[in-house]
């Protein structure tokens, strides 16, 4: 159960900074942690982190964009009014007025990156970098499926598998095809349609944004030397995933960030929203993202004008 609460003004340690949050992102992730409803497998030790009954943060979200308020005694790199984004990892925390936050996890927002996107390319955008130039090495002339690719995590992978040449497939329903397309797609299977299973076509990395395909399934969309990457994967499949089979969270990273804001600014990447909220609607954020219907990033702004 969501609800808005008056709490203090966190205030910064020594090596932190106090932020006036203007964008954030309401992700899979923070539905997930929410409603405890987590992948097969890690249900357990999902709640001995995040919390038994209720979540043990009380504030959710992690990726944020914001104005420095202050800074610590001992942080000498931003100033106030610096405009900054970054990732708080699993303190979360910036679906709030005010985050503080170690000045080590924050990475200075290029003027030609609005909030707005800085916020939204985040979470997708580390995913899909990950996991496509880590764990796929993923280079040009490269055939990709990205199963679920109007959501946050698949319009950052097509947007990228683009970028760096690659010929895109995309699977989504047929209310985004044209969004998928326009993004950079060759390719784009309804799967209200056409089921994977029925797919003739073998790709040299098969991206599963959405948690529908096991790594059997998986591994039949699969050239000889093709590269299945699971990154929604319950505890059974990640334990599992060696050879051609990458699964698991993806780290975050200051060095992805600042790649990612590069490309935004540079017009490389497209940041998608579907909408944006007033953080009072916080509960309505999170209801879009549970319906599973959202086509790239859903955020909330603290401050109404920032919409």
């Amino acid at each position: 159960m969501l609800r808005i609460a008056d709490v203090p003004r966190p205030e910064p340690g020594a090596d932190e900074v106090l932020l006036r949050v203007v964008a954030a992102a309401v992700t899979s992730a923070d539905a997930r942690i929410r409603a405890a409803r987590f992948p097969a497998g890690f249900g357990v030790p999902a709640r001995l982190v995040f919390g038994l009954r209720r979540p043990r943060r009380p504030i959710l979200g992690s990726a944020f964009s914001g104005v420095v308020e202050s800074v610590g005694t001992l942080v000498s790199d931003f100033v106030p009014g610096d405009e900054v984004c970054g990732m708080t990892g699993m303190a979360m925390g910036a679906h709030a007025e005010f985050l503080a936050l170690a000045a080590r996890k924050l990475v200075r927002k290029p003027a030609a990156v609005s909030h707005q996107d800085a916020a939204g390319v985040l979470f997708g955008g580390t995913t899909a970098l990950y996991f496509l130039s880590e764990k796929a090495a993923l280079r040009a002339g490269m055939s990709v499926l990205v199963n679920g690719a109007s959501g946050a995590v698949g319009t950052n992978a097509v947007q990228l598998a683009r970028h760096w040449g690659a010929k895109v497939t995309g699977v989504c329903s047929g209310a985004n095809a044209e969004l998928v397309r326009r993004l950079g797609a060759d390719r784009v299977i309804d799967y209200q349609r056409t089921e994977l299973s029925g797919v003739a076509e073998r790709f040299d990395v098969v991206l599963d944004t959405v948690g529908n395909l096991s790594m059997a399934s998986g591994r039949r969309l699969l050239t000889p030397q093709g590269r299945l990457l699971l990154a929604v994967a319950g505890l059974g499949e990640t334990i599992r995933a060696r050879g051609n089979v990458a699964a698991g969270a993806a780290p975050e990273r200051v060095a992805d960030v600042e790649q990612l804001l590069q490309l935004v600014a540079g017009t490389s990447i497209e940041v998608v929203h579907e909408r944006s909220f007033e953080l009072a609607d916080i509960a309505l954020a999170h209801r879009l993202v549970d319906s599973g219907r959202k086509r790239g990033n859903v955020l909330v702004c603290p401050e109404p004008s920032a919409h």
